[in-house]
């Protein structure tokens, strides 16, 4: 200790001074003349706040959206009965369309009767291009195509379970067909049916084709249609379905288009709120058929006997912030760590080259001058 004391040293100097909180500071301070501050510092303590900041809003995005959980199961509940939501344009007149559903158990609806039809012209469904376009009302919103409308609307591209849940509770009702613009040469049929909850089959052909009634000349068929609305379950206007704003064109007068619908009945819990509907896959088929058949468009459905449950959870807002101290604490641990391993090769580096081009004590790099 004498040589300390004799070098001009205290001891004082190196820890910082300051009341009795001070004394039991865990972590004692350098002063500030003992302290060095550097560029390279600097620079990592700008990554270091930079790095945060995007781990920050990850993880803050993250936790608003939360986390959605997929579970199959086994229905357990026996339903009977099932709603279905159709929505479609076909390019007919509604007087030469029949629209009839039969199950595996035998029933028959003639669903031309619960459904509601209204005359309307094919420009205004579709553009120049054969693209779905939608009627507009006097406001200039777009008042028909129910299944797109509102999810476009909000912005939902790939919706998420809470999306769901809260366009759910739009109120559900079918949008007014516009007014025909010259002559009608199409058919609207829109409206819901309760069906058995088997398999089935819904169809629409032509009056006299098929089923009974005053026979309908061949000159007259074009199944071209516009689905706008394909649901089963509670019918929710908000929800996008595979289905919809499909447009098929028949190329000639005896044309089937065929559509093989799975069902599976799919539950979404979000926010202590439940929404009980379907979903479906489907696969289509379009083909020319000879005048010995049976032109038109038909939906074979099946049920399938799993549900999907889809749940959407979020982590408390204390694990939320204990997860984000974790983030702030491991950034200045990893930057602790970079910066000093960094420092350490810059000085490798500096005493290397202190030693290969560096000047020795009697002016020399090797020495003595001779």
């Amino acid at each position: 200790m004498d040589g300390f004391e004799k070098s001009g040293l205290n001891e004082d100097d190196f820890g910082a001074k300051g009341g009795i909180v001070s004394a039991f500071d865990a972590f004692p301070k350098s002063k500030p003349q003992y302290v060095t501050k550097t560029s390279g510092g600097g620079k990592w303590t700008v990554a270091m706040l930079l790095i945060s900041s995007i781990f920050l809003w990850t993880e803050i995005g993250r936790w608003w959206r939360g986390a959605e959980h997929h579970t199959f199961a086994v229905e357990k509940g026996i339903g009977h009965d099932m709603q279905v939501n159709l929505d479609i344009v076909v390019k007919m007149d509604c007087d030469d369309l029949h629209i009839n559903v039969q199950d595996a158990s035998g029933d028959r609806i003639l669903a031309g009767d619960k459904l509601n039809r209204d005359a309307t012209t094919w420009h205004q469904w579709v553009d120049g291009k054969g693209m779905h376009r939608l009627g507009k009302s006097e406001n200039g919103k777009l008042d028909t195509g129910e299944g797109w409308l509102a999810a476009h609307d909000e912005g939902f591209g790939e919706e998420h379970v809470h999306d769901i849940v809260a366009l759910s509770r739009k109120k559900a009702k079918w949008a007014k067909t516009p007014s025909p613009k010259g002559r009608p040469d199409s058919c609207r049929m829109y409206g819901s049916l309760d069906l058995n909850r088997v398999q089935g089959d819904f169809h629409i052909t032509a009056r006299g084709h098929g089923y009974g009634g005053q026979h309908l000349d061949h000159d007259k068929f074009n199944f071209s249609h516009i689905i706008s609305e394909m649901s089963y379950g509670p019918f929710y206007p908000s929800l996008v379905n595979p289905l919809d704003r499909t447009v098929n064109s028949a190329i000639v007068h005896f044309h089937k288009f065929q559509y093989y619908l799975s069902v599976v009945p799919t539950v979404y819990l979000a926010n202590n709120r439940i929404v009980n509907t379907n979903q479906y896959a489907v696969t289509e088929q379009s083909k020319t058929i000879s005048d010995h058949q049976v032109p038109g468009i038909f939906f074979k459905y099946d049920i399938e006997p799993i549900m999907l449950s889809v749940e959407e959870s979020r982590d408390g807002f204390f694990t939320f912030l204990v997860k984000i101290v974790n983030i702030f604490s491991g950034v200045m641990v990893a930057g602790h760590w970079g910066f000093t391993l960094s420092d350490w090769v810059r000085e490798v580096i500096g005493k290397r080259r202190r030693s290969n081009g560096g000047i020795g004590v009697l002016g020399s790099k090797h020495g003595f001058d001779e």
